[in-house]
């Protein structure tokens, strides 16, 4: 399970971490619509399908990385009460009654939306460019199979937390600027170097 589990948790972060570059492709169209539009009148027809396009793709192909890092919103006010096997029961629970029901849905709707797009080379009904959008329809069946990967790591988390008793720590990531620099700052004043936070769901560091 150790093994899988970090298989998963590196093809979530690559498959993200590729796909998190999609915000400066949106920035650059979005910074250059407005440029020609407000400085030479004239602006683009394509500019709005950039940026829905490579926001989607970004969300959807982030959603397995956010996943492997707890980063997803979960309404803790109670579940952070509980100790972790209770944690780790219930969300196994969640999981098989909720999750993969969910991701699966997705996976084969999607499938049928995407080929249908694929069928007739969809095109952009946004704006008068065309963009040829049956590529990114796609995008659906890819995340959610990697939700469906990263979903079978989570499940192996659960069960090991429920026999051992405590979390298993997931490989160290980025974090926000703003949480380095109050932990820093906390720890500076407290003499200490700083430590481990521990959150919901389990350790991070």
């Amino acid at each position: 399970m150790q093994s899988y589990i970090k298989f998963a948790d590196k093809l979530s972060a690559w498959f993200g971490k590729v796909f998190a570059w999609c915000v400066m492709l949106m920035t650059l169209g979005v910074g250059y619509e407005v440029l020609v539009r407000y400085a030479f009148r004239a602006p683009t027809p394509w500019a709005f399908d950039l940026s829905y396009m490579m926001y989607g793709t970004m969300f959807m192909m982030a959603g397995a990385y956010t996943l492997s890092r707890d980063g997803h919103v979960r309404g803790d006010f109670i579940y952070r009460l509980w100790k972790p096997r209770t944690q780790a029961t219930v969300e196994l629970v969640l999981y098989f009654l909720f999750f993969f029901p969910g991701v699966l849905a997705l996976v084969f709707s999607g499938w049928r939306y995407a080929s249908r797009s694929w069928r007739y080379f969809e095109v952009s009904s946004m704006s008068p460019a065309n963009i040829p959008i049956y590529q990114f329809k796609t995008v659906i069946i890819a995340a959610g199979i990697l939700l469906v990967f990263q979903g079978i790591a989570q499940v192996f988390r659960c069960i090991i937390t429920i026999r051992t008793g405590s979390w298993p720590r997931p490989e160290s990531d980025v974090e926000e600027l703003e949480k380095v620099m109050q932990e820093e700052g906390l720890a500076a004043l407290q003499g200490e170097e700083p430590a481990d936070i521990v959150t919901p769901g389990g350790p991070r560091t």
